[in-house]
């Protein structure tokens, strides 16, 4: 529960708020102008991104929309294809940016929970003929958000990265929650990245700062997303003040993730609980649980919620979304299950 507001707040993990000591570094940040290279908070940032990811660089954007949108743009041209999951947040949440901005085609792949495979990638690429597309680049998420928050394991990643590099294609990963997939599987941030060209990351889920996100790749490829960061508006001045935020909560705020992993499962049981919902604990591998509403629409329960303090997601007619966070506690979690309880009788 929000101490601040007291509300539980399960919208997302985007709802989470600065702790007063990543305001206290905030606040004493060094600045400089970061268009010109001379912003030494930033570069602090990159640079600690980039060698925990195991890349030679990184580029810090305002979203991880950007972040994405970037990768995309610096390894393609008009005309080419790329190849996402049928409901990956490149594709789903992006408002077309890839056909707007890289001038690219999404070819959809049918996944499990937002898993596909090697050979699912295989048989979807077309023969090389005037008539196609040029596919170009695989996108991995991971997390995968409209997968309830499902974690990628790392063979099935390394087994889709083979089938990609066998037909000379380029891979990224819009690793937003990657944070929440280390903790949940143990592998290293830097084990999963390796695969990938590019990674995108995000500071302003899990993590709690208010503002960011990055990219990382080799130094040529993150030069070039460099100039396309500009030409999108992404070029910040003094942005030291909230990579500050994004610093300390990459320092600091990583492994308390194992909490919100701990309070989904406990939302996802005491969910369990209540007659006419339908959920699945066993699906519950990080901060998401989503949820089926069979006595009345998905809607109405948000709204009967929002009365008693406790706000979720509609992303269905009768399915919601639930997001532990940092401004939820176990408390608010038990709080949460009562209030869904009551708003259902």
């Amino acid at each position: 529960m929000d101490k601040t507001s007291g509300l539980v707040d399960l919208r997302s993990d985007t709802v989470t708020k600065p702790t007063p000591s990543m305001r206290e570094a905030m606040a004493r940040a060094e600045v400089g102008d970061d268009v010109l290279g001379d912003d030494p908070t930033v570069k602090e940032l990159e640079s600690e991104t980039a060698s925990i990811l195991g890349k030679e660089a990184a580029l810090f954007t305002p979203s991880g929309t950007m972040a994405n949108q970037v990768a995309i743009r610096s390894q393609t041209e008009p005309g080419d294809e790329i190849l996402v999951e049928a409901n990956a947040h490149i594709y789903y949440y992006e408002g077309g940016a890839p056909a707007v901005l890289s001038g690219v085609m999404c070819r959809c792949l049918a996944g499990q929970r937002g898993l596909f495979s090697g050979a699912d990638l295989v048989a979807a690429l077309r023969p090389v003929d005037v008539h196609f597309p040029r596919t170009r680049l695989v996108c991995l998420e991971n997390t995968h958000n409209r997968g309830g928050g499902k974690v990628w394991p790392v063979e099935a990643v390394r087994e889709v990265a083979a089938a990609a590099r066998q037909h000379n294609l380029q891979l990224h990963l819009d690793g937003a929650r990657l944070w929440n997939a280390s903790v949940t599987s143990g592998i290293s941030e830097r084990e999963y990245a390796a695969p990938f060209d590019t990674v995108s990351v995000c500071f302003s889920k899990g993590l709690g700062a208010p503002v960011g996100s990055a990219l990382v790749g080799s130094k040529s490829l993150i030069d070039r997303a460099r100039r396309f960061r500009k030409m999108l508006g992404g070029g910040m001045r003094q942005a030291g003040v909230i990579a500050a935020g994004a610093l300390f909560a990459l320092r600091h705020h990583r492994a308390r993730l194992a909490e919100d992993h701990a309070n989904a499962r406990r939302l996802a049981s005491g969910l369990a609980e209540i007659e006419g919902l339908e959920v699945a604990p066993a699906d519950v591998e990080s901060n998401m649980v989503r949820f089926n509403v069979r006595v009345m629409p998905a809607q109405g329960l948000a709204e009967r919620l929002r009365a008693r303090g406790v706000l979720v997601l509609p992303v269905g007619r009768d399915t919601i979304r639930a997001v532990t966070n940092l401004m939820v506690s176990a408390e608010g979690i038990d709080a949460a299950v009562e209030a869904i309880s009551a708003s259902l009788k």
